[in-house]
């Protein structure tokens, strides 16, 4: 269990409601024509939380070339490097990879190059069979609320509602026991805005195997647990907050099931977004544990601010629409790698909680 928090070799590792979000999107661009940028941003998006018209500073073209050769290098000698010189990937990963690379980069880093390689035509086979038609029906339902104004998914004619729903079918025909979740649907759109649809297909299927394992089955196990571990690591990183939490009686599954489910695909500011992916992909799901932990410790780090939201409404409006400032790259970059804690936190705390449920699970059958 302890790969789920450090991840050596990605390679080798119903229908539920999501919550409403501030970033969600979910609107229909007929009420939002006037907010229509009349060109989309660097990112492709025309509109919404996520469209930006500030320019990123770029680095330097020298800069720039020096990495992309570097990350190519490894790249060409992926194994090489997984097995041997594991912190050189993480620690580039880390610095962020050049937007050239990323798509490349988070294909091999996902397991999906690995799983396309074991399993060639099996997508367009998928893609042939016709599916549970109640699944059917749910996603194409859902489809068109991912991303609403990205230049991918702006109606049901772009490629991106089409590769979308696509790519749902197909995992939910490979892997009938989860079937289809809403919180799937963010995290393939994501994908798809940076591979082509066979590439997102077994990078998402490694994403939902692996990394997110169990979190989309009907009782959620994993994610419980995971709102436990959360819990305890937040107590030894920021127990003020900790402690605010507890008084108000806000429980972390009130707010941090949308940052999981969707691995922060709705929650961050999209440059943001971009580097903790660069990092949850090589590291795994610690990395949405330490952005989850900085957002909270930051949101309740003042004491005016816990003193004027002790209701458990307050709290949790506050948790669940997050300062910009608190979601912006820089600050949450520096800030989950400053944060205090280590993978032996998340194994030991791990090991306890697994042990409370044990015991819990031994004395109800008494």
């Amino acid at each position: 269990m302890s790969l789920r928090y450090k991840t050596t070799s990605p390679s080798t590792l119903s229908s539920h409601s999501l919550p409403n979000s501030k970033h969600s999107d979910t609107i229909s661009l007929s009420s939002t024509v006037s907010a229509f940028s009349t060109g989309p941003d660097r990112h492709g998006f025309y509109g919404g939380t996520q469209f930006s018209d500030k320019p990123k500073v770029p680095l330097s073209k020298a800069q720039i070339l020096a990495r992309e050769k570097k990350w190519l290098h490894m790249l060409d000698h992926w194994s090489e490097y997984m097995n041997k010189n594991y912190k050189k990937i993480r620690d580039r990963c880390r610095k962020g990879i050049p937007s050239a690379i990323r798509p490349k980069a988070w294909f091999y880093l996902s397991g999906g190059r690995s799983l396309l390689d074991a399993h060639p035509n099996v997508y367009e086979e998928l893609l042939e069979q016709e599916g549970d038609p109640q699944i059917i029906d749910e996603i194409r339902r859902d489809q068109h609320r991912q991303f609403p104004m990205h230049e991918m998914f702006l109606d049901e004619d772009r490629p991106g509602q089409k590769e979308l729903f696509n790519l749902l079918k197909a995992y939910s025909i490979l892997n009938p026991k989860t079937g289809y979740c809403q919180a799937q649907a963010p995290i393939a759109a994501f994908l798809l805005m940076h591979l082509p649809a066979e590439q997102a297909f077994w990078s998402f299927v490694s994403i939902c195997d692996k990394y997110l394992k169990d979190y989309f089955t009907p009782g959620m196990e994993m994610l419980q647990r995971d709102a436990k571990l959360f819990m305890a690591l937040l107590k030894k990183t920021s127990p003020q907050a900790h402690r605010h939490l507890v008084k108000s009686k806000v429980e972390p599954l009130m707010f941090m099931t949308d940052w999981y489910l969707c691995a922060m695909t709705r929650t961050l500011k999209w440059d943001t977004l971009l580097r903790v992916w660069d990092c949850f992909l090589c590291e795994g799901i610690k990395v949405i544990f330490k952005v989850s932990l900085v957002i909270v410790g930051a949101s309740l780090s003042s004491h005016k601010v816990r003193k004027s939201n002790k209701e458990l409404c307050d709290t949790l409006s506050l948790l669940k629409s997050p300062k910009d400032v608190y979601i912006e790259e820089e600050f949450i970059m520096h800030n989950i790698m400053r944060l205090n804690i280590t993978v032996e936190d998340f194994i030991v705390e791990h090991k306890r909680i697994e042990m409370q449920i044990r015991k819990q699970q031994q004395q109800n059958l008494m």
